[in-house]
C-alpha cells in the first residue's frame, strides 16, 4: 500500500521586496522552505518536503519544476506524457545527495 504526499511548502512570502537568505549545504545548494520565497525564482535548490512515509527531507527544485515547455504544444505534450497518478522523486537529506525517502509528485 502506498501513500501519496503532496506536502511541499509552496505558499509565497507576502513581502515581495526581500528575497530570502537560505543557508547552503556543503555542496553549495540552498535549502529551506519554499514558503519563504518571494517568487519561484527565489526558491531554494532543496525544498523542504514530507515523504510518503512521513519522513521530513528535501526535494530538488528541478525535480518539482520538471521539464519547462517552450511552446503551448510542448506544454500539452509534457502534460500528456505524465502518469495520471503522478510520479515519485527522491527525498534527500540536507546534503542533497543522501536519499532518505520518496516524495510523490502530482496525481490525485
Amino acid at each position: 500500500m502506498a501513500f501519496q504526499s503532496t506536502d511541499v511548502e509552496t505558499t509565497m512570502n507576502q513581502n515581495p521586496t526581500k528575497a530570502p537568505n537560505y543557508p547552503k549545504n556543503e555542496n553549495g545548494q540552498t535549502y529551506g522552505s519554499a514558503a519563504d520565497a518571494t517568487s519561484p525564482e527565489t526558491e531554494p535548490d532543496l525544498i523542504r518536503a514530507v515523504g510518503v512515509d512521513g519522513t521530513v527531507g528535501y526535494v530538488l527544485k528541478k525535480d518539482l519544476d520538471g521539464e519547462q515547455p517552450k511552446t503551448p504544444e510542448e506544454a500539452i505534450a509534457i502534460q500528456n506524457s505524465r502518469p495520471p497518478d503522478g510520479y515519485d522523486s527522491p527525498l534527500y537529506d540536507v546534503d542533497g545527495k543522501t536519499v532518505i525517502g520518496v516524495f510523490h509528485i502530482g496525481g490525485n
